[in-house]
This record gives C-alpha cells, structure tokens and sequence, in this order.
C-alpha cells in the first residue's frame, strides 16, 4: 500500500509541478524587462538531456542492468524515432502563445487520434468498434470547447486562436508518428524496453538538437545563454521543469511494473484533469459552463477506454487462469483482446504475451515476458 501511495504521489507531484512549470517557462515574463524564455530548441534539449540521464540511472542503479548493447540498426532507428521526437516538441511550446494552457492539455487529450490514424495508415493496424466511439466523443469535446470560448474578462492574455490549436494538431500528427514507430521498435526488437527507448531516444535527440543549435548561423543558443545570464529565476525553472519530467518518468516506469497500466492509465488521466484545474485557479484562466461540459465529455472518453481495457484485460486472465486449451476461439478472444487493448499496451499485459506465445506453440517462460514491460514514454 505504501508503495501505491509513493508512487501515484511521485506522479501527481513531479508532472503536475512539471506542467506547472511548463506554463510558466513558456507565457510568462521574467525580469524588469518583462522578456520571455522562447528558445524552445534549448528547452527541448534541457528536458531530453534530464530524461536521458535519469533514464541511465534508473537503469543501471534500481534495475541493476545493463545497458542494451548498440548495433548500427538500432542506432538508426533511435535516431529515427528521436528525430520526430525533436521535431514535435517545439510546436506544442510555440502553441502556449496562442492558446492558454487548459486549452492545449484538454486539445493533447487527442493523442490517440494521431497515434491510431498513424498505426492504420503506417503500419495497416486495426482497432475495436469502441476505440472510434471513444475517439469521436474527445473530438467533439475538443471542438465545443473551443467554440464556446469564453466572454468572462479575467487575466487570462492569451486569446485560444485556430493557428495555436493548429500547432497543436501538427505536434499530435508528429507524436502519432513516434509512437506508432516507437510501437514498430518494441514489436520488432524485444529486448528493448521502455526504460531503453527513454534513455536512449533522448540520447540521440540530444544530439540532433545540439548539431542544430552549434550551426554558425544559428542565434539560438548564444541568445539563451544571454537570457539565462540575465534572468536567473528562469534558469531555476527550467532545471526544475526537466528534473520534475524525467523523475516523473521514473514513477512511471515503477508503477506499470508494479501495479500495471490500468493504474498507471487511471492515474495519468487525473493528472491531467488536476492540471487543468490547477492551470484555471492558479494563473487565474477563465472557463464557462459549457467549456466545463466540454470537458466532461472528453474525460467521459477517455474513461470509456479505461474501462474497456479492463474489461479485455478479464478475457485474458481468465483465459490464463482457467488454462483452456488453445483453439480456435481462444484465439479469437486474444485477438480482440489485443483489438481492445492496443499494440503497445498490450505488451504490458503478460498473460497476453503468455497466452500468444501458447497459441504459437512457444515455450517461452511468462517471467520472461514480465522482464519487457513497455511503456509509451511520450504519454505524459
């Protein structure tokens, strides 16, 4: 029970310092000049060297394991999915001075949006009736959240415009693409685990950003080492704001191995339903009552999901639990318990990796299988 509570409190207090954090680092000014930190490139490559370190040692001092040993093609497709990575970040960042925070986390809530048009039009993937319910109800929250803007005159600057939420969109549609190919990685490399693409995609991610940044003709960097010089506070709160992530990272990884992604899916919802109500009494944004229904109905969505993967989480351990033999319908039942649960998450479900490899007539151990948990890194 103890660990329970540890975790789900590291969660909430590491990503919801972290968004936090965010929103200030990104809207608000610092100094008498009243100036603001838009380097987004350093910011990205601050918070992936953090996540890269952090993800080293949690590796190598609480597993005790080694590092994953690097071939060229694994380099590459590191590199692969650390370039979409890299490319994505900066348009979640340019899209605060266009939107308000609330509005970009509830429009974030899509990400399943990008991510299954992704793995069906990549990869030929396919999906439960329910999973296109769950993604019409986010839409349309979404979308009425956004067209009933609210009249109220609080402090709230940033007016919601449809070129911020556009960025928003463009960063969704690159971080499908990540992790649908992130989804190809785990699939087709088993001994990669979650810890390993947060490591090592960051890694690499610190290198691209680093090559751009040390281009001559690039101003960036020299600019934001002036600004740092210049406004110390915001040196603390970006520092803070890239430990919190990648110590957040860290609950993660321990909660899925230890209490299993529905917990983990549970938690990660409220978070960000908190983040929002902490974005709205903190920084004083205003909502109205029908952006509230709005709301509602995405997390409505999103809790439809949830339940849903409980639901064909049952089917599998029954299945394990009851040993039926393997045939024809019980193949079936797997099947559509992988339809219902997805291709990343399902890997997470070791009496499903169990129950397949009995299908296939493999003997691998399920202790074995327990050893690849996975985790979307990018969930957050």
């Amino acid at each position: 029970m103890l660990d329970f509570v540890v975790c789900v409190g590291g969660i909430y207090v590491c990503f919801l310092t972290w968004s936090t954090l965010q929103e200030r680092v990104t809207t608000s000014t610092y100094g008498a000049d009243h100036q603001r930190f838009q380097f987004t490139i350093v910011l990205n490559l601050l918070q992936a060297a953090a996540a890269s370190l952090v993800g080293f040692i949690y590796i190598r001092m609480v597993q005790r394991k080694p590092m994953l040993t690097m071939t060229k093609h694994r380099w590459r497709r590191f590199f692969q999915v650390a370039m979409l990575s890299s490319a994505a970040s900066p348009f979640g960042y340019m899209s605060l001075r266009y939107i308000n925070y609330p509005t970009m986390t509830l429009a974030k809530t899509c990400k399943m949006v990008p991510v299954m048009a992704m793995n069906k039009v990549l990869y030929g993937r396919h999906y439960a009736t329910h999973k296109y319910a769950v993604v019409a109800m986010i839409t349309m929250g979404v979308s009425a959240f956004m067209l009933c803007k609210s009249s109220a005159k609080g402090i709230d600057v940033v007016e919601n415009s449809a070129y911020g939420l556009l960025l928003v969109l463009v960063n969704l549609a690159i971080d499908g693409a990540v992790n649908s190919t992130q989804d190809q990685v785990f699939a087709e490399d088993p001994e990669i685990s979650g810890q390993h693409m947060m490591c090592l995609m960051n890694l690499c991610s610190c290198v691209l950003m680093s090559l751009w940044l040390l281009n001559p003709l690039n101003p960036e960097l020299s600019n934001a080492f002036q600004f740092l010089r210049t406004h110390p506070r915001a040196m603390t709160d970006i520092g803070m704001f890239a430990v919190c992530g990648a110590m957040g990272q860290c609950f993660v990884f321990y909660t899925l191995a230890n209490f299993g992604s529905l917990t983990l899916t549970t938690v990660t919802v409220t978070r960000k339903f908190l983040s929002i109500l902490i974005s709205v009494f903190y920084n004083g944004h205003s909502m109205n009552t029908r952006q509230w229904l709005a709301t509602s109905v995405v997390f409505a969505g999103i809790s439809l999901d949830v339940y849903m993967k409980q639901a064909a989480k049952r089917v599998i351990v029954h299945a394990v639990d009851d040993k039926r033999p393997v045939s024809a319908e019980l193949r079936e039942e797997v099947d559509e318990a992988v339809a219902e649960d997805g291709p990343l998450e399902a890997r997470d479900v070791p009496e499903l990796v169990a129950l397949r490899a009995g299908a296939n007539g493999s003997e691998e151990p399920a202790a074995a299988v327990r050893r690849r948990r996975v985790v979307d890194v990018a969930a957050s």
